[in-house]
């Protein structure tokens, strides 16, 4: 059976106005949500010093989801299937304050690597000890052995990224310099390859980053 045609018509207004609603939906969604705070990472003072890593870097984009954030890190130029330690610090240049360490990342056969963390990364994320007590002592031995005890004190905001050799092997092979760091999970890392000293030092990319 055919339908007259001013049903025809209000069918078609219809599908069209609903449409037009969903699309208009979608534009406020997109257009609500906050937009990602994106910069760079460059090499080291370590790396430009060595005159190695020449065109490596990083593009990092950090976006608020549900009262964390999310960190999208894309390195480049980087020595081909080489792990690599991303941290978390308090300035980007030795003596780097305090750490966090976030993870680690392996470059592909291109020298290449992107990777996504998940956690605290805004103008919020900060370490406190409110006092001193006993720490566990994991890595006794070596260079940097595990501290006993956390000295107190007040609460101390941390808003740059660096990105560390997972030996100094690595570093090395790279024609960067072999120096043993404790950037890693047993403190046998090798030097920093790329980080934010490209920002101030107590001004970071991550102090963008809204709560």
């Amino acid at each position: 059976m055919t339908l007259p045609s001013r049903f025809r018509l209000s069918g078609i207004l219809l599908s069209l106005s609903l449409v037009a609603l969903v699309g208009a939906m979608t534009a406020t969604s997109a257009s609500g949500a906050p937009a990602p705070v994106e910069f760079k990472m460059v090499r080291s003072a370590t790396t430009v010093a060595a005159n190695c890593l020449r065109g490596a870097g990083a593009n990092v984009s950090v976006t608020n989801v549900r009262g964390v954030q999310r960190m999208k890190i894309f390195a480049h130029g980087l020595p081909v299937e080489t792990t690599f330690v991303v941290w978390i610090n308090q300035r980007p240049n030795a003596p780097f304050g305090n750490s966090w360490y976030l993870g680690d990342v392996t470059t592909d056969d291109d020298g290449d690597v992107t990777e996504t963390f998940i956690g605290r990364f805004n103008v919020e994320t900060f370490t406190v000890a409110p006092g001193s007590d006993s720490a566990p002592v994991v890595h006794p031995d070596g260079l940097f052995p595990d501290a006993s005890q956390n000295p107190a004190f007040a609460p101390v905001h941390m808003y740059h990224v660096g990105l560390w050799f997972d030996s100094p092997d690595d570093a090395l092979a790279a024609h960067c310099p072999n120096a043993q760091t404790p950037f890693n999970g047993d403190h046998t890392a090798g030097v920093q390859a790329l980080s934010t000293r490209n920002f101030p030092g107590l001004a970071g990319p991550l102090r963008q980053v809204p709560a």
